[in-house]
């Protein structure tokens, strides 16, 4: 049996899924974490069940790409019930979606979610009453603690058996739309049912109804048959009528007599809101400072500090022990191993490459904790809405935050999830500002160039630096493309600001491991391939008589490192940075895998150097980079560890800014249809990363 969830945003739909099938889908109190649909099964009472969780929608309108997306799968792909997700604490909004649904004539069953709040409020509905008016069994449900959920089940179960006492009691209505629009409807059905084949696959009430709103998709639907024209006349009269005599357009009158049937069911179920208790009154307390104007936007930096600050400090004693365990690995392999290339390869490539990345798994984890609190807390949407006017002087609205939020944790998912923003115009320069937002998968160069460079107390600074760059400079470019690169007008949409709620610590660390997990199989595929690659890029052609610094240089590694140089000398980059830019093309991770393999065992600087800095594990890693650049510009030993430390902050800005890793330009061209604006993408980020990173090397030489 296949049923499909469908239900607003943030009303419990993938926690349902999550909690049925085992699945870990994501879980955010914002529009559009669901872009597609997700497939998941269980087993209840000898059915096998195939469930469908479908993006949050408002309405059946064609207006945004996830209206148009569930009206597609619900035609093209009908499931054998429809599982409609209400939030209790909100019918009036949630039932304007199940009045549509019920257009269909689709077999549904409806969960009334989050009903504990709806208690605790102290509200009152006679849901069996309410049940027998939409036709609909209508069962309380708390997915957070799974109450319900085998009497939905079971429900689900008898309607798809076909139960006849169920069936007797839950029968078909039509909602009544004023005497007017139901004379409309009847007039346009007479011509839809002419066609056979349309009357198969659509409820010809639900086209009637469409056409009379105006609904383009539609429009074009009925244009494809033989008797298109009478059809689109009919409703064209229908229309007229209707304006005459409700003073409105159709559209509107449908929506106010579909709430009118609302506002009277539920006065019918006797609903009242309660006032024991304002389950949300913590909220409105909280709402009052995070979303203020003055206070929201301070709130949010500090909280954004905080989250690196935390990063660092508690990530760093995991990574000690990480970072030794790697070191005790490469010992014993190294000791244990005749020198040869097979040698090589497994201390230098693969342990050297894959090693200098793994140790950064606490921080990601770190940070992904804290991510995951802010999306299933509440607080990413009111970052979205403080965010609101900020995008509108970008050329967007608040919407396209929720894509550049999460494109600080990967550009990908973030590019997929444009989808959700209802104007073109801002879902593609959307898409080509998130490269700007610092990735996830940037953060290990972040930390090990930070960690080398620059003192404790200055760390989660330079960090929470980096990021407002990449966010200044996305509002200046939106702006500029927004003005001159992509024209059109926007469309408005309503921000939804859910209650605060306190996420359980298991979906927290769920959500959190799964992000882990996505690292480590990163380390062990393109992380490993590309170590391995650039450490045969710098083992071949081999010479044993030169040392480690010599045959970097004459090897193929170093000749391509040495042709590109003259391209980064206004950023004061020397070959080994040159080529770990180039090598982060694939992925960013790779950029400091390639930089632990060029500087493992690097013998270009004296071992009877001091080593007494505070964190003299990344000490060594400093003086050979300092000596590098020493010797290829000539500069003095001052001047040198000066210029060392402009250079690594020039280095992180290209990091931050420069070509998106190939999944994402794939991506950008998915979304687009177009490897136009993926090349443009990639293009103007490499331009903009050179220009920013040479400008501030060269006006920050001239303070040094």
């Amino acid at each position: 049996m296949k049923f499909a969830l469908a239900g607003n945003p943030n009303c419990g739909k993938t926690s349902f899924f999550n909690f049925v099938s085992g699945a870990h889908e994501r879980v955010g109190n914002y529009s559009g974490v669901t872009v597609d649909a997700k497939e998941g099964t269980t087993t209840f009472e000898g059915y096998q069940l195939n469930i469908v969780d479908l993006p949050g929608t408002y309405s059946l309108s064609a207006y945004s790409p996830e209206e148009l997306y569930v009206r597609k799968q619900l035609v093209e792909h009908t499931p054998d019930i429809i599982l409609n997700v209400i939030d209790s604490s909100n019918l009036e909004r949630n039932l304007y979606l199940t009045t549509q649904l019920v257009d269909m004539h689709l077999s549904i069953v409806c969960a009334l979610n989050m009903f504990d709040e709806t208690e605790k409020r102290g509200d009152k509905v006679d849901y069996d009453k309410l049940s027998e008016l939409f036709g609909i069994p209508m069962i309380p449900t708390v997915f957070k603690t799974g109450r319900g959920v085998d009497d939905l089940l079971r429900m689900v179960i008898k309607l798809y058996e076909g139960n006849e006492d169920e069936e007797s009691h839950y029968r078909h209505i039509h909602i009544y739309h004023g005497h007017e629009i139901e004379n409309g409807i009847s007039h346009i059905q007479k011509y839809l049912k002419t066609d056979a084949s349309l009357r198969h696959r659509y409820s010809t009430r639900y086209l009637g109804i469409k056409l009379l709103e105006g609904d383009k998709d539609i429009e074009a639907l009925i244009k494809t048959l033989p008797n298109a024209t009478e059809i689109l006349k009919a409703r064209g009269q229908a229309a007229a009528r209707v304006k005459e005599e409700t003073l409105e357009d159709s559209e509107t009158a449908i929506m106010d007599a579909k709430y009118g049937f609302i506002h009277g069911a539920l006065k019918e179920a006797s609903f009242e809101t309660g006032d024991n208790k304002d389950t949300y009154l913590m909220t409105h307390y909280l709402d009052r400072a995070i979303t203020n104007k003055y206070l929201g936007f301070p709130i949010f930096i500090a909280m954004i500090w905080l989250m690196f600050e935390v990063t660092f400090s508690l990530g760093q004693y995991p990574m000690d022990w990480i970072e030794s365990f790697v070191g005790w690995v490469g010992e014993m392999v190294g000791s244990s191993m005749p020198e040869g290339p097979l040698k090589a390869m497994i201390t230098d490539g693969i342990i050297g490459g894959v090693g200098s990345v793994i140790v950064f798994l606490p921080q990601i984890l770190i940070l992904y904790f804290f991510i995951s609190f802010m999306e299933d807390s509440g607080y990413m949407a009111r970052a979205a809405f403080i965010m609101d006017k900020l995008m509108h002087k970008m050329g967007l609205h608040g919407k396209s935050f929720i894509p550049l939020i999460m494109g600080f944790g990967c550009n990908v998912p973030a590019v997929m999830a444009t989808r959700t923003i209802e104007s073109h115009r801002s879902r593609l320069i959307t898409m080509l500002i998130l490269p700007l937002m610092s990735c996830s998968a940037r953060l290990p160069i972040y930390i090990m160039v930070i960690g080398t460079f620059f003192a404790i107390q200055y760390r989660s600074l330079i960090m929470v630096s980096l990021y407002l760059i990449g966010i200044f400079l996305a509002v200046i470019l939106s702006r500029i493309f927004a003005s001159f690169v992509v024209k059109g007008e926007d469309t408005p949409f309503v921000m939804e600001l859910p209650p605060y709620r306190f996420p359980t610590w298991k979906a927290i660390g769920r959500h959190t491991w799964e992000k882990g997990k996505q690292y480590l199989k990163k380390m062990g595929g393109i992380i490993l391939v590309a170590s391995i690659i650039v450490w045969a890029l710098g083992y071949f052609p081999h010479n044993e008589e030169l040392d480690n610094q010599a045959q970097q240089e004459q090897s193929y590694i170093g000749r391509i490192g040495k042709t590109i140089e003259p391209i980064f000398t206004p950023q004061g980059f020397d070959w080994k940075l040159d080529v770990g830019l180039v090598s982060g093309v694939g992925a960013k991770e790779i950029v400091a895998s390639t930089m632990g393999v060029l500087y493992s065992n690097n013998d270009s600087f004296s071992d009877d150097q001091d080593y007494n800095d505070e964190d003299g594990k990344y000490e060594v890693l400093k003086k050979q980079m300092t000596s590098d650049l020493k010797k290829t510009y000539g500069y003095s030993d001052a001047e040198a560890a000066s210029k060392a430390t402009l250079t690594a902050y020039c280095f992180l800005l290209f990091v931050l800014l420069y070509f998106p890793c190939i999944a994402t330009i794939a991506a950008i061209k998915g979304e687009t249809g177009s490897w136009k604006w993926a090349g443009f993408a990639a293009g103007y980020t490499t331009l903009l990363a050179w220009v920013v990173s040479a400008l501030v090397f060269q006006i920050g030489s001239l303070f040094i």
